[in-house]
């Protein structure tokens, strides 16, 4: 059987589809073709631009930061070359990160967790540089700068580190720059603040940080695309350097007020104690000294976790300056206000007698004299040499709580000096308004009589004791205390010049302010509170020293219920240093004379916390410095005054 097979004379549908595959082809390819020539006929211009942009960037240009000097031109503070280390983590492979923060970690000599912590806390962007490391080495720097291709997203530049001259000498007054943290980029980014910027942080770098920091330039960098600065291709905008600062403190004497109080705190092994000198005719601090303190170059060298855990765990409070960020109670040296308002509001004259007496009482409350004995019929100028409790809680008694409180608002406590270093408080002055506000209470008749004697609610700084003691050593102006003189430009002009700023003046008779001075100087010559200083000579004339000591129970009671106590001294000289030889009474009567011209060009104040010491550490403190300041003529310390002790019924 034959079998016919039929030819199918149809075109392939193979062929067909080959057709329609080229024939998409040629559309596809000319339609490339004409937007590849219209990009590079009409758009070349943009896009070699958005390319050039891409390697082209802003970038600020910082300024240098103003300096620091004393009142005699001395440097403190100053800027020195230093290498810094950032990463900028947008640049990190993020497959590589644990590799690179491990090497560089290495490198550095730290933990990589720090490194991590760093970068993780950036405030700014990943695209922003981070600073994980200060003051580095310039060899180390080189090698990190060479391994490159191992350290991706990793810059080193070359920045000016702040370097404290004297250390810790100024520390508590300087303070330190460190790195801007989020909170606070926050507020500065508008004024041109970048993540990885440093600001002042404490003292007058806190203080003066827009004087000092100047204003930033802009120069346009070339990176290559890792992000590494490949050249400088224009400065934009110069920087403008910051403002310097000269501040009233004398150096030389900073130095002495440190040994002073060094020397008591080592024989008395005080947790905290602070000396302050200020001059009275201008409120300018010509020294402060607040120990125990800290090396603020820790701090602008990028102190480690460690070291800031060391301080800001210690008991002591080192990064605290006690003289004006904490309070105390001031015991027998606040009885200054009880006396200038008992003689202001005229309940009592230089001629009234008071009978003190080895305690008063009030309902079935016994408020004992200091010592358990009283003093006999007392005038101010006894009551206060004396510093008879009993004479001074009739005096509370006869003023108030509430014209007690304004007598204290008259000598500044109560409220803030205005110094020009941060973290001021404002101490507490106690009256019916504050404990209503505060307790919900009255005040009562024995807490009046607690706050004429400078105990109880009432809480004060040693800068306000200080301040209030220069009031009345000029006659009762109360000014505001100072720490910078001068603002000074890059070329050493003036740009601003501090002039003394009165707050008021205390609103009394002058005579009354007189004749506390006298009253004052009573204090040392009686020789009762301020053991030795009526003994001081100069150049083999007496010495006049004019204040009043204090000592303040505080705190808790111990298992035989005794109290830990302050002790303080707050004085002040006339002009005219000495006066002639003589009997002690006509010695006396020319040194009243020189007080009574309000003309004290110097006064200084000694606070020794918690001292507990058989004397009153507070009044050694001073002593020891007019010693080695004046040069005095013997060595007047008291040993015995810094041991320790449970005595009380010191005034």
């Amino acid at each position: 059987m034959v079998t016919l097979r039929v030819e199918d004379t149809r075109p392939s549908q193979s062929v067909a589809r080959f057709a329609v595959f080229g024939l998409a082809i040629v559309l596809v390819v000319s339609t490339l073709a004409v937007r590849l020539s219209y990009l590079q006929l009409s758009q070349a211009t943009y896009y070699s631009g958005r390319a050039a942009a891409n390697r082209i960037v802003l970038e600020a240009l910082p300024s240098s930061r103003g300096l620091v000097y004393d009142r005699d031109g001395n440097l403190l503070v100053r800027n020195v070359p230093s290498f810094t280390v950032k990463v900028r983590p947008a640049d990190i492979p993020g497959d590589q990160r644990d590799a690179v923060v491990g090497r560089l970690a290495h490198l550095l000599g730290v933990d990589p967790g720090d490194v991590n912590v760093l970068i993780d806390r950036n405030p700014g962007s990943r695209f922003d540089l981070v600073r994980v490391a200060n003051d580095v080495p310039e060899d180390l720097a080189r090698l990190i700068s060479e391994e490159r291709l191992s350290l991706p997203g990793v810059e080193v530049v070359a920045e000016a580190r702040r370097e404290y001259t004297d250390g810790p000498l100024l520390s508590q007054i300087l303070g330190y720059t460190g790195a801007v943290d989020a909170e606070e980029l926050g507020t500065l980014r508008d004024l041109g603040y970048l993540p990885d910027d440093v600001l002042g942080k404490t003292g007058v770098e806190a203080t003066y940080e827009d004087v000092m920091r100047g204003s930033y330039g802009v120069q346009q960098v070339e990176r290559d695309a890792t992000g590494r600065r490949l050249d400088v291709l224009a400065t934009l905008e110069q920087p403008v350097s910051g403002d310097s600062l000269e501040l009233t403190i004398d150096v030389d004497m900073q130095r002495i007020a440190e040994k002073a109080l060094a020397y008591a705190v080592k024989e008395a092994k005080l947790p905290r104690a602070v000396l302050a000198v200020m001059d009275p005719q201008t409120g300018e601090i010509l020294a402060l000294v607040s120990l125990p303190t800290y090396d603020d170059n820790l701090f602008a060298s990028g102190i480690s976790t460690t070291d800031f855990e060391r301080l800001a765990k210690d008991r002591s409070q080192p990064l605290i300056n006690h003289a004006v960020a904490n309070h105390f109670s001031p015991g027998s040296a606040y009885k200054l206000v009880a006396a200038v308002g008992a003689l202001g509001d005229r309940k009592i004259t230089t001629r009234t007698i008071l009978q003190t007496a080895p305690y008063l009482t009030i309902g079935g409350a016994r408020y004992v004299e200091h010592g358990g004995r009283g003093f006999g019929p007392q005038d101010i100028y006894g009551g206060f040499a004396w510093s008879s409790d009993t004479f001074f809680y009739q005096l509370g008694g006869m003023l108030g709580i509430d014209r007690l409180a304004y007598w204290g608002n008259q000598f500044g406590f109560g409220q803030s000096t205005g110094i020009d270093l941060p973290g001021e408080v404002p101490g507490i002055v106690p009256s019916n308004q504050w404990k209503y506000e505060t307790l919900g209470q009255p005040i009562y008749p024995g807490e009046t009589y607690h706050a004429a004697i400078g105990q109880g609610y009432v809480e004060v700084t040693p800068l306000q004791l200080l301040n209030a003691y220069a009031a009345l050593a000029n006659g009762g102006m109360l000014y505001k205390p100072q720490v910078v003189r001068r603002v000074l430009a890059a070329d050493g002009s003036v740009v601003r010049d501090f002039e003394p700023e009165l707050l008021h003046e205390v609103d009394v008779d002058p005579d009354v302010l007189s004749v506390m001075r006298v009253a004052s100087r009573r204090v040392v010559s009686a020789g009762y509170t301020v053991v030795g200083a009526r003994n001081m000579r100069l150049d083999g004339r007496p010495f006049i020293l004019a204040g009043k000591s204090g000592t303040a129970e505080f705190g808790v009671r111990d298992a035989q219920g005794r109290l830990p106590y302050h002790t303080w001294f707050v004085g002040f000289l006339p002009k005219s240093l000495t006066v002639a030889n003589g009997t002690p009474a006509a010695v006396e009567q020319r040194a009243a004379a020189q007080l009574r011209k309000a003309d004290s060009e110097l006064a200084v104040v000694g606070f020794a916390y918690g001292s507990n010491s058989f004397g009153n550490v507070g009044t050694e403190i001073v002593k020891y410095f007019l010693q080695l300041y004046y040069g005095l003529d013997a060595d007047y310390r008291w040993p015995d005054a810094y041991r320790t002790s449970n005595f009380y019924g010191q005034p």
